[in-house]
Parts: structure tokens; sequence; C-alpha cells
């Protein structure tokens, strides 16, 4: 008997809970569309650089610009790459500026023989001013206990 009355109850209270649900839903929708704004190249570029170009900036505020720009479909442009090098330098941390690279060189993709190479080019000054090497400079780019290949013997 209690059983049954307990699973009346259940049912009841489904019901209700389904129907307010419903009745949320459907306000939902169009309440919470976004005004999908378009932002076009240079001030997507701007506002990357200006971010990482604040003086009051930590490491935590980089990393996650960094992470960000990481996971969206892009290479980044140099300039950018230079304000964030330097935000990189300007709380001392030398291997996230080298692990920037190394992200810049894998979004790079299939196409690294191009792109890499301009990029680099591109914040050479950059990397000399604030004495930070490349990956490759460093020997990153292979094992640490890589052998000559026998091909190449």
């Amino acid at each position: 008997m209690l059983r049954t009355a307990v699973c009346r109850f259940h049912s009841v209270v489904r019901s209700v809970a389904i129907q307010n649900v419903a009745r949320t839903t459907s306000v939902l929708p169009s309440r919470l569309m976004s005004q999908h704004s378009t932002e076009t190249d240079d001030e997507f570029d701007s506002r990357y650089e200006a971010y990482f170009n604040r003086q009051d900036i930590d490491g935590w505020e980089i990393r996650k610009a960094m992470n960000d720009l990481a996971g969206m479909d892009l290479v980044p442009e140099p300039k950018i790459v230079n304000a964030a090098l330097r935000a990189c330098r300007r709380v001392s941390d030398f291997a996230l500026a080298v692990r920037f690279l190394e992200t810049i060189k894998s979004k790079c993709g299939n196409r690294v023989q191009e792109i890499y190479p301009y990029i680099l080019q591109e914040i050479r000054p950059t990397l000399d001013e604030l004495g930070i090497n490349t990956p490759e400079e460093l020997g990153y780019d292979k094992p640490e206990l890589a052998l000559k290949n026998v091909y190449d013997m």
C-alpha cells in the first residue's frame, strides 16, 4: 500500500517537473541566443596584443591567453607572438616563452616549412633583444638520445 502511494506521488511530481522544464526550455533559446559578433583579423590581433602588453599581467593570465590561442584554428601573427614573448620576459618565465614557440611550430601543421621560418624571421629581433632561444637552438626539436640515422651515414 505504501509502495503504491509513493509510486503515484513520484509520477505526479515527475509530470509537474517535466511540465516546468518544457515551459522554461521554450523561453531559453530566444533569451540566451548570442549576438554573433564578427571581429576582423586586425581587431583580433590588436585585442590579443593589448592583452599581452598589459603591465600588470601575471603568469596565469599569460598561460590562459596562450592556451586560448592554441585552441583556435590559427597561427598567431608575429606581432602577437612578440607581445607574448615580452610578457614572458616581464614575468621572468623563460620556459613559458620556449613552450609558446613550440606551440606555434605545432600549430603550423603540415605547412611548417612555409609558415614557421616566416614567423621566426619576423620575431628574430625580439628573440635577440630578450635573449630567448628557439627550441631548435636549444636542441628540443629532436630527442635527447637521438642517434644518427644509419641511412644518412
